[in-house]
């Protein structure tokens, strides 16, 4: 593992332009000064170095539009002949839906502690699917400040899924990062009109930590036509919904949840999964606190099969839509970034994608992040960011610059 730090960049930026896959950056010739950190042999116009810059957003700081192109405008100041090609990358957490066309619908709906809040999905008219992120609605940094492990439900992403669904939705994409809440999907069952209640019929509060007192869903109000809609959701782990690896051991704690509430939800999610009659062990349904253990119930009632719920790595669904795979294939040289580089980086994520399609393209592979936790894998270049974000633009562009600076040292050492 070669890793830099980017804070003290061996190149700055002078001026050139030059269009990029739609987009014009300024670049630079790098001065004598600059060019520190080069081999003696560097030849700044030697040929063409064709480059894919595909981070994912760097939670809290930018989204991945701004990161791509931030990092592809500082390897141009280095690079100055190459193509560059920057796709914004999403594992179906937090910016997914953007990264699809369509039209941006804006309403009223709650949050995961049932607040009212406003929130938006994309809706594709010609394709009829809606692309919705949960944590648009449910997502953590509305309740940051007063976390909900327990109580927190998905009824507000419920909301926008009945109302794609009534402007013509006949398939919902649903990305299941970032969410705020381990409830099993049971609010978004409750805003399509399926009521988790006790063994004496009343309501369950919401939230996980009331599911241990599911005696079954009362379905007399169920809106029909959105719960039969094609699902896809896309997962940003491959993690069960129950065990050890499961929605709550994995991922309570970063939701507010402690140790006692960890086994409270994990014990009551097993028995959503009994009462439901789905496997608790699949991979991907620990995504979104186990969204997917609700859904697949719910379609599985409708149609008497699971043939319309269709759970998908989240990373390779969107490096599918953009042709990631075609595009890393023609490359020398691939960037992508995180804000935090550790275990779950290398568990579905879009880092571990990016890194696998250029493994298998040949070309060289840069991280960029704000920490590592773990090493990177043998002969990637890590660029180490700094986690003090007081110009994030500064500091991508300094990354970007310093992984240039490390490819080409690479490049040239190997030949």
């Amino acid at each position: 593992m070669r890793k830099s730090s980017s804070a003290e960049p061996n190149a700055g930026p002078t001026s050139r332009s030059s269009i990029v896959t739609g987009h014009t950056f300024s670049t630079a010739r790098a001065s004598e000064e600059d060019t520190a950190g080069l081999p003696a042999d560097f030849q700044p116009n030697a040929d063409t170095v064709r480059v894919v810059v595909a981070p994912d957003a760097f939670k809290g700081t930018t989204n991945a539009h701004q990161a791509a192109e931030w990092i592809a405008e500082g390897i141009q100041s280095i690079i100055i002949d190459c193509d560059i090609e920057h796709i914004p990358m999403a594992d179906g957490g937090e910016g997914t839906a953007e990264l699809f066309s369509g039209e941006i619908i804006t309403l009223p709906t709650t949050d995961a502690a049932g607040r009212l809040i406003e929130a938006s999905y994309t809706f594709n008219t010609a394709e009829a699917t809606a692309y919705i992120d949960i944590s648009a609605a449910t997502g953590l940094p509305a309740v940051k400040d007063t976390p909900v492990p327990l109580t927190g439900d998905t009824y507000g992403t419920g909301v926008l899924i009945a109302d794609a669904q009534s402007r013509g939705a006949s398939t919902i994409v649903l990305g299941l990062g970032g969410s705020a809440t381990i409830d099993g999907g049971t609010g978004i069952l409750v805003a399509l009109g399926a009521t988790p209640i006790d063994a004496q019929g009343r309501p369950l509060k919401p939230g996980g930590g009331n599911l241990g007192d599911l005696a079954d869903f009362d379905t007399a109000h169920l809106n029909i036509p959105a719960g039969s809609v094609d699902w896809v959701l896309l997962s940003d782990t491959e993690f069960p919904a129950t065990g050890p690896q499961g929605a709550a051991r994995v991922f309570g704690p970063q939701k507010g949840a402690s140790d006692e509430d960890v086994e409270k939800v994990d014990a009551a999610l097993e028995h959503l999964c009994e009462v439901t009659g789905v496997d608790s062990q699949q991979p991907g349904y620990g995504a979104a606190g186990a969204v997917p253990v609700g859904i697949t119930w719910l379609s599985q009632m409708l149609h008497g099969n699971t043939d319309h719920v269709h759970v998908l790595s989240g990373a390779r669904t969107v490096a599918a839509a953009h042709n990631l795979r075609e595009k890393t294939g023609n490359a020398h040289f691939v960037v992508t970034g995180e804000g935090s580089y550790d275990e779950q980086s290398v568990n579905g994520k879009v880092v571990s994608v990016v890194t696998e399609l250029a493994a298998e393209a040949g070309a060289t592979l840069a991280v960029c992040a704000g920490r590592f936790d773990i090493e990177v894998p043998e002969g990637v270049i890590a660029v180490d960011i700094g986690q003090d974000f007081e110009d994030v633009r500064a500091q991508l562009v300094r990354a970007g610059a310093q992984a240039a600076v490390d490819y080409l040292n690479t490049s040239t050492t190997q030949g």
